[in-house]
């Protein structure tokens, strides 16, 4: 019986899976996503520890058991830094992690926003129900290009647009639009047009041709332009389109339950899909039935805030004033815990990563948790 040989991952291709659980794209401005620790090129990942929070006992722990990466939810490194001293205890972390050659990787509010991440997993404690974001994510900008080239040339100039990146979406390539229209012009002396003459209007038949492509290719597509284009002079427009909605991608959800809950029936599914005995709550007089209610992982204020179509509002922290408003417009608030809104989605993020990575070992820290503790 021959033995399996075990397979062994790059850190980039653990990176880019796990960029494809959580697009990047997909964090908050203000957050620090991604590899935030790379000490070193040619970085083999066979065994990956998960926490929430990197700490000296979780960096201990990677150490002990030869860790080849770490993934920490909430970035390590957040706050700009204008120096690294071994004697501050987050820098210390970060800098033991570069002497170990361990490397460290935060995915935070990417992973929040992601279908089936965090906030996908806290919904699910009202299943079955439905969810959506409750601020949805956009896709990437894009521009539309269009042109106008005569029949006989517009596969030739596609082609080569294509070439230069546009006519992209999503898995499709060399997409556009055709329109067979008339165009006109009239040539000045100095002009070489290459149908019709100088000198008197002309009526040619062209196609109007139009393709997508993202910002940055603006320069490219002009010199794809120049040198491809069969005109002297083509005329060619460039429009910003609108950031689509990504399906089921964005911060926070607002849950629709099949059928409405009382107050006591809400807490209690909460409180049994997070494993707490004890959460904060409070509901305002008269509020019996809850047909939606609005979530988000962690600390909601900001995206709680403006929330109107739920009954109650569900998220770790929130300020007391804001509390105070929500009660006041009639809305419940249930605060069950920063890091226990979230801690329990990293079983789902191994079996994930497990599926997505054979070979790759993702366990999680058993050094790492949660800072306060009932008293």
């Amino acid at each position: 019986m021959t033995r399996r040989k075990k397979q062994v991952w790059s850190l980039e291709e653990v990176t880019a899976a796990l960029e494809e659980m959580a697009p990047l794209s997909l964090a908050e401005e203000w957050d620090r996503v991604g590899l935030l620790v790379e000490p070193g090129p040619g970085i083999r990942v066979e065994r990956l520890l998960l926490a929430v929070d990197l700490t000296e006992p979780v960096l201990e722990e990677a150490l002990e058991q030869r860790a080849g990466m770490i993934l920490a939810y909430h970035p390590p490194l957040f706050h700009p830094l204008k120096r690294l001293s071994w004697r501050e205890p987050r820098e210390r972390i970060l800098l033991r992690a570069v002497q170990a050659g361990i490397p460290v990787y935060s995915p935070h509010t990417a992973l929040d926003a992601a279908p089936g991440g965090v906030n996908d997993w806290l919904a699910s404690a009202f299943a079955p129900a439905r969810w959506e974001p409750l601020v949805p994510a956009a896709g990437p900008r894009e521009f539309k290009l269009v042109t106008f080239v005569p029949p006989e040339k517009a596969d030739a100039l596609r082609s080569a647009l294509a070439r230069a990146g546009a006519g992209v979406i999503g898995d499709y390539r060399e997409c556009s639009f055709n329109l067979e229209g008339t165009g006109t012009f009239f040539g000045g002396e100095e002009t070489s047009p290459v149908v019709g003459e100088k000198g008197r209007l002309e009526r040619v038949k062209e196609i109007r041709l139009e393709m997508v492509f993202p910002p940055s290719l603006l320069p490219e597509i002009a010199r794809t332009l120049a040198r491809e284009h069969p005109y002297e002079e083509p005329a060619w427009d460039v429009y910003p389109l609108e950031k689509k909605p990504l399906p089921g991608a964005g911060q926070g959800r607002l849950v629709e339950f099949r059928r409405p809950l009382g107050p006591a029936a809400l807490v209690r599914r909460l409180k049994r899909h997070l494993g707490l005995r004890r959460v904060r709550a409070a509901f305002p007089p008269g509020l019996e039935e809850i047909r939606r209610a609005a979530l988000c992982a962690g600390a909601g204020n900001q995206v709680l805030r403006d929330e109107r179509r739920a009954q109650a509002v569900i998220t770790g922290e929130m300020s007391h004033h804001d509390v105070l408003a929500h009660l006041a417009a009639g809305r419940g608030v249930v605060l069950c815990g920063h890091t226990e809104t979230e801690r329990g989605y990293l079983p789902v993020l191994v079996e994930r990563i497990t599926r997505r990575l054979p070979g790759v070992e993702a366990v999680l820290s058993s050094a790492d948790v949660p800072p306060l503790a009932p008293a």
